[in-house]
């Protein structure tokens, strides 16, 4: 049994699945509008040659 992934409450409706109901799928997409949801990445220390130039 899965439940919705916003609410946790429900089980998803065929027309808004992974979600519950309208309202789950907006707050999912207005999450990541805000940027609530990231990949966090490593940041690259290696100079390039032509950075050192500047």
């Amino acid at each position: 049994m899965s439940l919705c992934p916003i609410c946790r409450k429900a089980e998803p409706d065929p027309r808004y699945k992974p979600f519950c109901s309208r309202r789950c799928s907006d707050v999912d997409l207005q999450r990541w509008f805000a940027g609530a949801y990231a990949i966090p990445a490593a940041l690259d220390e290696t100079v390039d040659e032509d950075d050192e130039k500047d």
